[in-house]
Formats: C-alpha cells, structure tokens, sequence
C-alpha cells in the first residue's frame, strides 16, 4: 500500500475517534508531514465521498448515524458586526448548534462556510479568531442578511431559538 493511502487512512481514524474538530496544523503533527500534505490529503478524501467538514477550528468527521437524528432549521437573519456575538449566544444558549453562515452574494451567488458552534466558549473563539486576523465576517458582503442552519434535538428548541431571534430583532421573515 501507498505511503499516502496509509496516512489518509490514519487521518479518517483519528478524525473517527474525536468528537472535536482536529487542525491540520495538529494533524500534520501527529502524521509527521506538512500541513500542506493534509489539506492535500483532505481533498482527495472528499473526492472519495468522505464526509470531512473544514471549520475555523479543524476538521470534522461526520459519521451520519448521529446526524440524521438531529432537527434542522435555516434561519434568515440580520445584524450589524458588533451584534454577532449576541447572535450566536441566543442561538447556542436556546440549545441550538450553529452548522453553517451562508451568504446569497449579487455577484458570486451562494457563499457558505462551516462554522460548528455548540456552545458560548466556541462563539467566543469565532469571534476573537475573526479579530486576531482582521477578517471581516461574510455577511459584511450582504449587508448583514445571512442564513444559518441551526440544529438541535427537538423541534421544540428550534421553535425557542426562532423566537429568541425574533424577539432580539435579528430574524428575516
């Protein structure tokens, strides 16, 4: 077998066994390559029809089993830069986990990225990750006018984080 096949093999082994995101910088390290070998490694994985997730914060392995039983709702909303904390803080503090920022751009079309935010401390290293490098968020693209697919493990906890963000002025109808 491959040296190259040997070491994807490994990365989807070790991606399979945490449930976090794993950089590729860590990845790299564990390997003994490059973090370019794994982003190079990462992509012939998903030409494979492996489901690797890229986050701000790593990559992710979604099995499937455990996905398929949670709820989905996109939410279309609106804020300004320095509401985005808030945002996500009414989203995760109703249980909700924020999947995805998707843009609808004039130009470009539909701009999406993963963002995998379960809880307040990720929301936190979102926010501070986009000030250390002075990036400016997507939705800056489109006015503030953004979608986020949110997931939960009720209906009933979409139904409170729709109404949360109703109620702080940020949900589009």
């Amino acid at each position: 077998m491959l040296e190259g096949e040997t070491r994807r093999k490994e990365i989807l082994k070790i991606l399979h066994q945490r449930q976090h995101p794993v950089s590729g910088t860590e990845l790299a390290g564990l390997l003994g390559v490059s973090r370019q070998v794994i982003v190079q490694d990462i992509a012939l994985l998903r030409a494979t029809d492996k489901n690797i997730l890229s986050t701000n914060k790593g990559y992710i392995l979604f099995a499937g089993r455990q996905e398929e039983l949670k709820r989905r709702r996109t939410f279309k909303v609106k804020h300004k830069d320095e509401q985005i904390l808030n945002e996500l803080y009414a989203i995760v503090d109703h249980g909700g986990q924020i999947r995805d920022v998707v843009v609808e751009h004039g130009i470009y079309g539909q701009i999406a990225a993963d963002l995998i935010i379960n809880s307040r401390a990720d929301a936190e290293a979102f926010v501070e990750k986009t000030e250390k490098y002075r990036t400016s968020p997507l939705c800056r693209l489109t006015g503030g006018i953004h979608f986020h697919t949110v997931e939960a493990d009720t209906e009933e906890i979409l139904d409170r984080v729709e109404a949360e963000l109703n109620r702080k002025g940020y949900l589009m109808k």
